[in-house]
């Protein structure tokens, strides 16, 4: 294999490791402080399930207090106003729904998206969820690596009877990239570790009469999602559409062969 052929190689595990290392490496990783307050049932759920699970704890919160309701094929609606929370993420989240909204449009509001997103950055400055700037560096990066061992070939004029060498040794850090990038982590580790602390300290419980407390509830929701909806608000989730994933509703509209993020 031509020498110049082992420096696109070499460059390419470089840019595989360098990727690496930045997914390791966030500002403040080291967790929560002592002593400091557990983010709101709306923080966490952003942490384990991206926007939609943050809007679905807004909903369950405002309905509640009988601030929303299950409108009809899926939708929720508003129903009066929003109650005494100052929340950003329920204002937000109730102020978008001048008319009846499945929960995907819902989300994708203006008014749900601003309070979201900066709930999103108040997460971020607290170390629990990785800078964008910092996503974005370890997304060029793994492009870098297929993107140089598909040029490293043509650039040096290696033979075809080289090929088999250049798979051999290229094809792992592609494969790595591709790996990484299917399931590129936008949480840190403090998140996921304090995910996990809430857990193991709140299991989800058998039955909902176990649970009393509304605050529970949204807390229940926010670490598990639906198991936890259908057990405390089965009605609700159901006639909501609080239940229905994106393919569902896709196959509910068209035939077969016709399916979530911060």
């Amino acid at each position: 294999m031509p020498t110049g052929l082992w420096w696109f190689i070499g460059v390419a595990w470089a840019e595989l490791l360098l990727a690496a290392a930045l997914l390791r490496t966030c500002s403040r990783e080291s967790g929560r402080p002592d002593g400091e307050a557990v983010p709101t049932p709306q923080a966490l759920a952003l942490l384990r399930g991206g926007r939609r699970a943050a809007v679905t704890v807004a909903l369950v919160a405002l309905h509640q207090r009988g601030a929303v309701a299950a409108g009809r094929k899926h939708t929720i609606r508003a129903n009066g106003g929003p109650g005494r929370t100052r929340d950003p993420v329920q204002l937000g989240v109730h102020g978008a729904l001048r008319r009846a909204l499945d929960l995907e449009e819902l989300a994708q509001r203006p008014e749900a998206r601003r309070a979201v997103d900066a709930l999103s950055g108040e997460l971020r400055g607290a170390g629990l969820l990785r800078p964008v700037a910092q996503l974005w560096v370890v997304r060029a990066l793994l492009g870098c690596v297929v993107l140089t061992v598909l040029v490293g070939p043509f650039a040096t004029g290696a033979p075809g009877a080289a090929l088999p060498e250049v798979l051999a040794v290229g094809l792992p850090p592609v494969l790595g990239a591709g790996a990484v990038l299917l399931r590129l982590p936008v949480t840190t580790g403090a998140a996921r570790r304090l995910l996990a602390g809430l857990r193991e300290r709140y299991p989800l419980p058998s039955h909902r009469r176990e649970v009393t407390d509304g605050g529970l509830v949204q807390l229940y929701v926010a670490l598990y999602g639906d198991p936890a909806l259908a057990l405390f608000l089965p009605r609700f989730s159901r006639d909501g559409g609080l239940l229905v994933r994106p393919g569902d509703a896709d196959r509910n509209r068209q035939p077969p062969g016709g399916p979530a993020r911060l």
